[in-house]
């Protein structure tokens, strides 16, 4: 089965091109785009994509505010942020907002189809740049510290670890030497223990 696709982008020639680049990889389906959130928002439940690939600078709502609405509506769905910012106060609300990763927009046509299987497949990609300043902005203010993580058990703690590095499950389960149903276990526990609902947030539990 092909990943189903859908773009938020308002930028007419960056959508033209995000829809190019999906509609020619090998695995991935386009099936829509929107240029604002509102649009989006109405258009996209029925069609259940699989993968979001979502702006943050729309012209109605913010591309933060329509994640956080599709994640209510679609939780299934994964949201790939994709911007021109590199600000990591974004990164905290987009993560917080329900996103599973973030690339900008400077990424190569196959760094984004790559970030694309990763998110489906349970990986959180982040550029190099944005994941050096995420964990920069959590070590100044003194905020890498367990929290209610403390309750998780050292596999628990070692698969949230390899998340948070960007592996996918599959390359998790490789890592730890057990299969991805395990790892997928692991990851349902994690989640109910954080009381969150995606991979993008339970990494900011984690840096925290």
């Amino acid at each position: 089965m092909r990943i189903r696709v859908a773009i938020v982008e308002d930028n007419e020639e960056i959508r033209v091109s995000l829809e190019r680049i999906i509609g020619r990889a090998v695995g991935l389906e386009w099936v829509g785009s929107w240029p604002g959130g509102e649009l989006a928002v109405q258009m996209l439940p029925p069609l259940r994509p699989d993968v979001v690939v979502m702006d943050i600078g729309l012209p109605d709502i913010s591309g933060i505010e329509c994640t956080a609405r599709l994640k209510a509506l679609l939780p299934e769905t994964q949201v790939l942020i994709f911007t021109v910012y590199g600000d990591h106060d974004k990164v905290f609300q987009a993560l917080t907002a329900g996103a599973s990763g973030y690339l900008l927009k400077r990424s190569t046509p196959a760094e984004i189809r790559q970030a694309i299987l990763d998110v489906h497949q349970g990986g959180a990609p982040m550029s190099g740049e944005i994941a050096r300043k995420v964990v920069q902005s959590f070590r100044k203010s003194g905020a890498l510290k367990a929290s209610s993580e403390q309750t998780l058990t050292p596999r628990e703690e070692a698969v949230l670890d390899l998340l948070a590095q960007g592996y996918i499950t599959k390359e998790i389960g490789d890592k730890l030497a057990v299969s991805y149903d395990t790892v997928r276990f692991h990851l349902k526990h994690i989640y109910a223990k954080l009381h969150v609902r995606s991979r993008g947030e339970a990494i900011l539990k984690r840096l925290r």
